[in-house]
């Protein structure tokens, strides 16, 4: 996922979070604000009740002898109430409390705030009684909040989509920064060093600081193209003159056969050297991009060439071959490389198969890309060979002859193409390798 994405994706769900924090804790806040709004109502009104309770209507109350005489107090809504009456027992003077409770009130139940203010008058103790009614507040606060969730949700998607344009806008030149410089940080000869148009400074030091490198890693190519050239000289050179006079002592009478012998084998190390140095040759020239990459190639038409080549091992193996590739492919690159590439892998799929064993070649093509499958019945390999299989000098068995540097040969060549390989493998089940290619 790429980091405007995730940037966005993180916007949305903080904002859902927040939102479903709300959801819960406003019921509960509003709540609070509403009660605190009511018990001021409720107090004040009591306050008032209390500075004119020596009013007719009220001493008409209070001069009665019938303690179970109440004076009440309806709105004409139920919506609040006001009750005075005597108390059957000494209470705290001066004592009020707030309680949540269900009252019916001319055959109409409904919860209340109610407060509880006991009180003395004339030597007499009061209770004063003084609710509102609750019903309004949780229609209000689930309309609270149903109103707060769309506004948010609202205010989520403005803010998402402000957010998107706006971190696209901002990483553009990030995103210019990867297509047009880093994709090309292995073609050294091709860079582009023109500065990219930033309103960040980060990004800006970035193009820099990138552009500044690739200076220095162009440099480091070039001073090891010419190295591999001195390379080339100065050790294959004299390579070459020890092997000619070793062939030239052969032609010399007077060398008994143990020296014949000793010559032999020099000549066979000295072999050897050369092939590891070509091989190291062309494995830093290809990574080093020092070769053509625009030649038409038939995969149908490699792989024959290679079945023809290798006739004789398969005959003295006595390998059956499958080869399966009936549709041909055909795309860009380099056809020796490639020819070198595939060459290794069935080579491997021979060098490791058993005696009387099976090779098998399928591919499928889809569209710009064609997947190739080399599959033997060799020794197979455990997960730590896999782990190093194209490792230089890293080899499967040290019974087999090689230098260890065949597969890290198909390794570059498969990356100076952009091709995938994959490798399943199992212990006395054989091997399979997976080419994936594109036009």
């Amino acid at each position: 996922m790429k980091i405007k994405h995730q940037l966005a994706v993180f916007n949305v769900l903080t904002r859902l979070l927040i939102i479903v924090v709300l959801w819960f804790l406003l019921p509960v806040l509003v709540k609070k604000v509403v009660y605190n709004h009511i018990d001021k109502s409720i107090l004040e009104k009591k306050q008032k009740f209390i500075t004119h309770l020596d009013k007719d209507e009220i001493n008409d109350f209070i001069n009665r002898n019938d303690a179970t005489e109440t004076f009440a107090s309806f709105s004409t809504l139920h919506n609040e109430f006001l009750q005075l009456y005597r108390a059957k027992k000494n209470l705290l003077k001066n004592n009020s409390f707030f309680v949540n409770e269900s009252r019916i009130i001319q055959e109409e139940q409904n919860d209340y705030r109610v407060l509880y203010y006991n009180f003395t008058y004339e030597n007499t103790n009061y209770i004063l009684e003084i609710g509102n009614n609750l019903s309004e507040i949780e229609e209000l606060t689930f309309s609270i909040r149903l109103f707060t969730t769309i506004i948010f949700f609202i205010i989520i998607m403005i803010t998402f989509l402000a957010d998107t344009f706006f971190i696209e806008y901002l990483l553009k030149p990030f995103y210019a920064i990867i297509n047009t410089k880093i994709k090309r940080v292995n073609e050294p000869n091709s860079f582009n060093y023109t500065p990219i148009k930033a309103h960040s400074t980060d990004f800006q030091e970035l193009d820099v600081i990138l552009n500044q490198m690739m200076v220095r890693l162009n440099d480091s190519f070039q001073k090891e193209k010419q190295f591999i050239a001195n390379v080339s000289h100065e050790l294959l050179t004299p390579i070459s003159l020890l092997k000619n006079r070793l062939e030239n002592l052969l032609q010399n009478e007077s060398i008994d056969e143990e020296g014949i012998d000793k010559i032999v084998s020099s000549l066979k190390t000295l072999d050897l050297l050369k092939r590891i140095i070509n091989n190291l040759l062309l494995i830093s020239k290809i990574d080093n991009n020092q070769f053509e990459n625009n030649e038409t190639i038939s995969l149908k038409d490699i792989i024959s060439e290679i079945l023809v080549d290798f006739e004789d091992r398969i005959q003295v193996k006595h390998i059956t071959i499958d080869n399966k590739v009936n549709e041909d492919f055909i795309f860009n690159g380099n056809k020796t490389l490639i020819h070198i590439m595939l060459h290794n892998l069935i080579l491997n799929a021979i060098k490791y198969n058993i005696h009387k064993g099976v090779i098998t070649l399928s591919s499928q093509v889809s569209n710009d890309k064609c997947f190739l499958r080399i599959t033997d019945t060799g020794m197979g390999m455990t997960k730590e060979q896999q782990a190093s299989i194209f490792d230089r000098f890293s080899r499967v068995s040290f019974e087999q002859e090689g230098q260890g540097l065949g597969l890290a040969i198909v390794d570059s060549i498969a990356k100076f193409h952009h091709i995938t390989i994959s490798l399943e493998s199992e212990i006395t089940k054989g091997s399979t390798f997976a080419i994936g290619f594109h036009k």
